[in-house]
């Protein structure tokens, strides 16, 4: 069930220290600050904590002046209990380098990489939440079609919390997504699915 005292809002520099707050309960968007995507190899291997959260921070000021924000956070009264990455795909430039996520097709599309959520405030419905309206802010911006890459739980298993947060295929399908495409990178066991949805319709 969606938690139905949550406001989501655009990301804005001055909403950055809740998110930062939400970052810091630990696990990877403590360190990552969500730039896994926006820069890629020895740019981010190289990186620490701090030149990866200006990297969020820069591009929170770059795409103001396009009048979007590089992503959507969630709050609960006052605190910030989740987070979407969102944007057209052209902002994530570890996308344009990648096999296995390479682009479908010429269609231009924008683009979903990453979901945080409050330790304290899972289970609740946030991350479907989040989808939600991040699928109204990409149809409200004028993107025609959205694409994800999530991950598939085997049948009767269970993955690292650590890495769900692409969103699991079965979220996306239940808000009307649908598989293009699964590629396979060399020498892994399962394959990673392309999701879209169109937003023209």
């Amino acid at each position: 069930m969606t938690d139905p005292d949550l406001q989501i809002v655009p990301l804005t520099p001055d909403r950055l220290p809740d998110l930062a707050d939400l970052f810091e309960q630990g696990g990877d968007p403590k360190w990552c600050w969500c730039a896994w995507y926006r820069v890629r190899g020895i740019s981010f291997s190289r990186g620490g904590k701090a030149s990866h959260r200006s990297v969020l921070e820069s591009a929170t000021e770059e795409v103001a002046d396009e009048g979007r924000a590089p992503g959507l956070v969630a709050y609960e009264g006052q605190e910030a209990v989740g987070w979407i990455s969102i944007g057209p795909r052209d902002d994530y430039e570890r996308l344009a380098h990648s096999r296995v996520l390479a682009p479908v097709d010429e269609t231009p599309v924008w683009s979903i990489v990453c979901f945080v959520v409050g330790r304290r405030s899972r289970g609740r419905g946030v991350a479907r939440a989040l989808l939600a309206a991040g699928i109204g802010y990409a149809r409200e911006h004028g993107a025609a079609m959205l694409e994800a890459y999530p991950v598939e739980i085997p049948e009767g298993g269970r993955i690292p919390s650590a890495n769900v947060y692409h969103g699991t295929i079965s979220m996306f399908e239940r808000a009307g997504f649908e598989v293009v495409v699964r590629r396979q990178a060399p020498g892994a066991g399962t394959t990673r699915p392309i999701v879209r949805l169109d937003l023209s319709i």
